[in-house]
């Protein structure tokens, strides 16, 4: 990035009150503070977020932990003492966004529900993550990101017809609602800016996941309820050709269901070994024609694939500008120059652990940088710094820190 371009931070001067734990509300509090806003990590005494105790563990400490609360400072209250209650009211009243995923209606017995706090600080952005949102007949229950992935469709349509869905590998419930409650979290500020007065987002990892359907939904009503999409295996019926393939020494995905691909697909297979006429079938020129022939076309392409290497074919079809690629290990993602290039990877040094690697945040911005190198805190590593900007002097901090109040590990 040309240093002349050089810009402060989106969020810069945005104190954020991360007071949430395990996965949706933490990568909520990273993304605000790659994006510049003061992040305070707020913990109970003792153990901490529950995410401390989540593998992976590099001696003691946790990866996810790491992850998910870099760019942070670390606050451990005790909120059952009155001084630690009213440090927190201090903290909240000073603060421009506060992050909670807790059960609906947790936290107003403590005091921190949005109505309280908003008698003081009518300006503040108090985002709510649950599995079912605050209304509703579900909103008493406790949920995790798996059980939206069940409960909203998405797990009934993966795996192979007759068999038990798999289980989705990456939290989907949780960081989708994550990263959209970015995005309401800073439309929010934005409209602060004109009504001077905040407002609470109530965030539901089972409505997140049912917005997320670009396609059952729309397909379901607008059938008149005749089309529920089921189990498909390994390609899409209703998108020939879409899908993954065996090859010799690995696995592929290919795109070719838009007419002009799938013409030079279909030549390049004909022209490859493949069965005369393939490619200037045109019955097959067609969506509704590829669709309506698709187990013919897939007994084809699959026995093509099979008997050739991954590298082989994914050079012949970026020959003609076909979508595909590989299905990669992790260790293959980390290795890839284009994931190199666009500095997917922030290396950090951390003060016991010395270098760490972790996945980066995908924003990239012409005037500023949000790769994050600072670490994730150490339990109430910055009690002192933030009880000192709410006003308390050094006797005051070490009286708490000596009964408990603040907690350090």
């Amino acid at each position: 990035m040309n240093a002349a371009a050089q810009q402060a931070l989106p969020l810069a001067g945005i104190r954020v009150i991360d007071y949430s734990h395990f996965l949706a509300g933490p990568y909520v509090g990273r993304c605000l503070a790659a994006l510049g806003a003061e992040v305070i990590k707020v913990e109970r005494p003792g153990s901490g977020d529950a995410g401390r105790q989540h593998a992976w563990f590099v001696g003691d400490h946790s990866g996810y932990f790491l992850q998910q609360n870099m760019g942070k400072k670390g606050l451990s209250v005790n909120t059952k003492d009155p001084r630690g209650r009213a440090l927190m009211k201090k903290l909240v009243d000073s603060a421009d966004v506060f992050v909670e995923n807790y059960r609906p209606g947790a936290l107003d017995k403590l005091g921190l529900g949005y109505a309280e706090l908003a008698e003081t600080n009518p300006s503040l952005v108090y985002c709510s993550i649950s599995a079912y949102g605050h209304t509703g007949p579900d909103s008493h229950r406790a949920g995790f990101g798996l059980i939206a992935e069940a409960k909203s469709g998405i797990m009934q349509m993966v795996g192979n017809p007759g068999e038990a869905p798999p289980l989705l590998r990456i939290s989907l419930g949780d960081m989708y609602t994550g990263i959209h409650a970015v995005a309401a979290i800073n439309a929010a500020l934005l409209g602060r800016v004109k009504s001077g007065r905040g407002q609470h987002i109530d965030m539901a990892l089972y409505d997140t996941l049912v917005s997320m359907h670009e396609y059952a939904v729309q397909c379901y009503t607008l059938s008149g309820g005749k089309e529920v999409p089921v189990q498909t295996g390994h390609d899409m019926p209703n998108s020939t050709l879409y899908g993954v393939f065996r090859a010799q020494d690995g696995d592929l995905v290919i795109a070719a269901q838009v007419d002009d691909a799938w013409k030079r697909f279909a030549a390049l297979v004909e022209h490859n070994g493949g069965p005369a006429g393939f490619g200037g079938d045109t019955r097959l020129h067609s969506a509704a024609g590829r669709n309506a022939r698709r187990l013919e076309i897939l007994e084809v392409v699959r026995t093509w694939v099979a008997q050739r290497p991954v590298a082989e074919i994914l050079k012949m079809l970026d020959g003609i500008d076909v979508p595909c690629a590989k299905v990669q290990r992790i260790d293959e993602v980390l290795a890839d120059p284009q994931i190199q290039a666009r500095g997917m990877v922030v290396e950090q040094e951390h003060p016991v652990l010395g270098n760490i690697r972790l996945p980066n945040l995908p924003f990239r911005m012409s005037g500023c940088d949000t790769s994050i190198t600072q670490v994730a805190p150490e339990l109430g590593e910055h009690n002192t710094e933030i009880a000192a900007s709410l006003g308390y002097d050094a006797a005051q901090i070490a009286e708490m820190q000596a009964d408990g109040v603040l907690y350090s590990a």
